[in-house]
């Protein structure tokens, strides 16, 4: 018996809608990783891009449970001495709230070539609207 793989041309995608409001950041992150991904679907191979599309609505409303908002810190380092910044959670959900979903998000794909091309699959947006309805997407519900 051979094992079938899908082939580029029957790799069906399609587009989902996720809504961040009122749920928790990691959950909205997971689900969309596992969309990204493609393990909700029977077609699933780990080294190929079987993923779909995913569109996240109402970024700026994504919940940090417990005391994250006001404790959680995120690093980043120029390379050069000295080169370390720090922002917390509050600020950047004040300045940068696409980029704090992004950032879960692109923390549970894969480190390879296959999880930067899963990546540009993801559009993150602010507020409610967004420019895909020509896509006809799906809404799909975050547990929360």
């Amino acid at each position: 018996m051979k094992t079938e793989f899908p082939s580029k041309g029957e790799i069906v995608r399609s587009w989902i809608i996720l809504d961040a409001s009122e749920a928790p950041l990691g959950r909205v992150a997971s689900k969309a990783a596992k969309i990204l991904m493609g393990k909700h679907k029977p077609t699933y191979t780990p080294f190929l891009d079987t993923g779909d599309h995913v569109i996240v609505i109402n970024a700026e409303k994504a919940v940090l449970t417990g005391k994250k908002e006001s404790q959680k810190v995120y690093q980043s380092h120029s390379g050069y001495p000295g080169g370390l910044k720090e922002v917390s959670a509050e600020r950047r959900r004040a300045t940068r709230p696409i980029k704090m979903v992004e950032d879960a998000i692109h923390g549970m794909l894969p480190k390879t070539k296959l999880g930067k091309q899963m990546y540009r699959k993801l559009k993150v947006y602010a507020g409610d609207k967004h420019p895909h309805s020509a896509q006809q997407p799906k809404a799909e519900k975050v547990r929360g």
